[in-house]
């Protein structure tokens, strides 16, 4: 690669640079070839220099291929350690921002990367995170195999590394087969944790005939509170003969009388006042407000009865 220009303008560094007259294999069949089909301007982000973005300008050459035998009859050359096919990015950049999505997801790898002059949205982190290859998982000596409720009726297969407690496999159903199939594929399964499904069990025992079957901690736990329950409601009436009925505790020293109070001044006006309310009532006096005479009597017509 050869570099032609470089200039800062608006607080980025750009660069013009283009491929040198090389003979470049053919992707497909490995040929080299140095014959032009034309040339097309690449623009690349790559990391920043100084604390400022750097977007390179690549011309870059399409190549015939000339081998008889080959299907591919024109090819566009890559840059080795800058240009990757389909790609905006320098492979560098490229890894800076997978990383930054692998260690803080989507806002916090939007933050550093916006810290490193490489301003993208969460949308697009996760988006990069979410393309990485996942790693081949290397098979457990313990495995753990359980179900869990997608919805309603509907279940899944999750099957775990029981020593890193990470998860290695997924699947909808729950297949005696499906799970003996891959015991088989990945051999060297010592030891497999499981619930009570005899669908497990079966595919185990398919899978993998010589690895040992156990419960897991969450299942024996839920077996045996289950079966406590269940003796404890069959001997539920031994239970109250055996147990002897708690003596009744003695009345406190310093009360007087169930309806014992302290005597405060609120309870003394209180007092007074029910005192002079029944003092009135043994007088027998109506307590009833009587309703006040009319001013003005109706006009009667007629003779007086």
């Amino acid at each position: 690669m050869r570099v032609e220009r470089v200039w800062m303008a608006g607080g980025v560094v750009r660069i013009v640079a283009c491929t040198r007259e090389l003979t470049v294999a053919c992707p497909d069949c490995g040929r080299g070839s140095a014959r032009v089909h034309s040339r097309y301007d690449r623009m690349l982000a790559d990391v920043a220099a100084g604390g400022r973005p750097v977007l390179i300008g690549l011309s870059v050459r399409r190549l015939f291929c000339d081998s008889p035998g080959c299907a591919r009859r024109t090819f566009a050359e890559q840059v080795e350690g800058l240009t990757v096919r389909y790609q905006r990015r320098s492979p560098l950049l490229q890894h800076l921002v997978e990383m930054a999505g692998v260690l803080l997801a989507g806002r916090g790898g939007a933050r550093l990367l916006q810290i490193l002059k490489v301003p993208l949205s969460r949308t697009s982190v996760l988006f990069h995170l979410m393309s990485l290859p996942l790693p081949s998982a290397a098979t457990p000596r313990v495995l753990g195999v359980d179900d869990f409720a997608l919805y309603a009726d509907v279940y899944g297969t999750l099957l775990v590394d029981a020593d890193t407690r990470l998860p290695i496999e997924l699947w909808a159903g729950r297949d005696a087969e499906q799970l003996a199939v891959w015991l088989r594929t990945h051999p060297g399964v010592e030891v497999v944790c499981r619930d009570g499904s005899l669908v497990y069990r079966q595919g185990i025992t398919d899978g993998a005939p010589d690895a040992v079957q156990v419960s897991d901690r969450f299942h024996l736990w839920q077996g045996l509170s289950k079966r406590i329950g269940d003796i404890a409601a069959t001997h539920r009436g031994c239970l109250v003969v055996a147990v002897p009925e708690p003596d009744p505790a003695p009345p406190p020293a310093n009360a007087a009388g169930p309806f014992h109070q302290a005597d405060t001044p609120a309870r003394r006006h209180a007092q007074r006042l029910f005192e002079a309310v029944h003092a009135v009532t043994d007088t027998g006096c109506n307590l009833t407000p009587q309703p006040a005479p009319s001013r003005a009597q109706p006009a009667r017509f007629g003779p007086p009865a």
